[in-house]
């Protein structure tokens, strides 16, 4: 019997903050994946290695982790005063399914140095020895990010010294905004908060009725005290993963909050939309050990935060929730800004599994509504590896 030989697609795979994934540029992509569709997620499922029933991705480049099942289709930007078009596809581990509903905070910090290095951007905007302003089109939430990359030698520079907690080794420092982050193709009207209100009475069969914060602010969200369900605040990944109880505690809650939030119109569409919303549990500041082994003492952050991506307790911070984390702190009242001390504040450092991370926003509030005009923090990113990923021809 005759099988299909393998091709080979040009991409890059790239670190961006603390997650990696599969980087193309749109006009590399085989005809049929240049467009939304079942020919482009079938690509993407093989190239990363999903569905795999083993939950390792043995035969793909995915890591078997939310922060390392991620894919990048990058292109010449279709909107007036923006550089790129970023389109992110979370690949689900063990389903056959690319999840388009958000987007990744995290890769967002490589988007614009493979803009640059890929003839992206054009040269005039590059300078020699400087920091190159990237604008970045989101197309998947339709928002917009400016990318501050380091530039020297006309090159971009990917060495240094900035170290960010969740990252084993330093490297140079991109700063990241997020304009205007606040949803609005969600539910809820275009509203930050969709239900209206900062915090809500959240009511989950099986687990119980607690107070919320839902917010739609770089990620929809899902905020919850940690002692209303039974934690403190200060857990690592292998207390919550390894708990298949309190795995489906948090996937339930997060149904009911999505459903709650108008993401989904009724409950058995959560299961298909993994991706979106996140649930995240936060707590007062204390001492704790992260996972690297480094002491973190209460008086080095505001709060704790520690939030699921893709069904598992994320070994850092997803860059989209740290947005949510910043907006939410920035707003008094909500669940984030009474753990960090109920003080008006335009940034926050929060303690999360790996470390700790600051992130910037300021919110007002305009005709009744809340509004942030954008969320700052501070990423780096590299290249890992480039060339070409192969998959067999008939396999999408």
């Amino acid at each position: 019997m005759a099988h299909a030989a393998q091709i080979k697609i040009p991409a890059t795979y790239m670190r961006g903050g603390t997650s990696k994934g599969v980087f193309f540029s749109l006009k590399d992509l085989p005809e049929a994946a240049q467009v939304p569709g079942p020919a482009r997620d079938a690509l993407l499922l093989r190239v990363i290695g999903s569905p795999d029933p083993y939950d390792k991705q043995i035969d793909g480049m995915g890591g078997a982790t939310s922060s390392t099942s991620k894919t990048v289709i990058l292109s010449k930007s279709t909107k007036a005063d923006h550089d790129v078009d970023y389109l992110f596809g979370q690949v689900s581990i063990d389903k056959p399914f690319v999840d388009w509903s958000g987007n990744c905070g995290n890769l967002s910090a490589a988007v614009g140095s493979f803009a640059v290095s890929n003839g992206l951007v054009d040269a005039s905007r590059i300078p020699h020895n400087g920091v190159a302003v990237v604008r970045v089109w989101q197309a998947n939430i339709g928002k917009t990010i400016i990318a501050h990359v380091p530039i020297t030698n006309g090159e971009v520079q990917e060495t240094g010294d900035f170290e960010l907690d969740g990252v084993t080794f330093p490297a140079a420092e991109v700063q990241i905004e997020f304009l205007d982050p606040a949803a609005e193709e969600e539910g809820g009207g275009g509203s930050m908060f969709p239900t209206g209100n900062l915090v809500d009475d959240l009511e989950v069969p099986g687990v119980g009725t607690f107070k919320a914060t839902m917010i739609n602010a770089g990620i929809p969200t899902i905020f919850v005290n940690a002692e209303d369900i039974g934690y403190k605040g200060t857990e690592l990944q292998g207390a919550i993963n390894g708990d298949p109880k309190a795995l489906l505690m948090f996937e339930t809650i997060r149904a009911y909050g999505a459903l709650r939030m108008g993401l989904i119109a009724n409950i058995d569409e959560a299961a298909k939309r993994q991706h979106t919303p996140k649930v995240a549990f936060v707590a007062k500041p204390a001492d704790y050990v992260a996972s690297s082994g480094k002491a973190i003492a209460a008086g080095d952050v505001d709060l704790l935060v520690r939030a699921l991506s893709m069904g598992k307790l994320h070994h850092a911070m997803m860059g989209t929730a740290a947005v949510a984390i910043g907006t939410a702190a920035a707003i008094s009242g909500t669940l984030v800004n009474l753990a960090a001390g109920g003080i008006e504040r335009n940034a926050v450092r929060f303690g999360h599994p790996s470390g700790t991370l600051r992130v910037g926003a300021e919110a007002s509030l305009v005709n009744g509504e809340w509004t942030v005009n954008k969320a700052i923090m501070s990423r780096s990113a590299r290249v890992l590896m480039e060339g070409f990923v192969r998959v067999p021809g008939d396999s999408f």
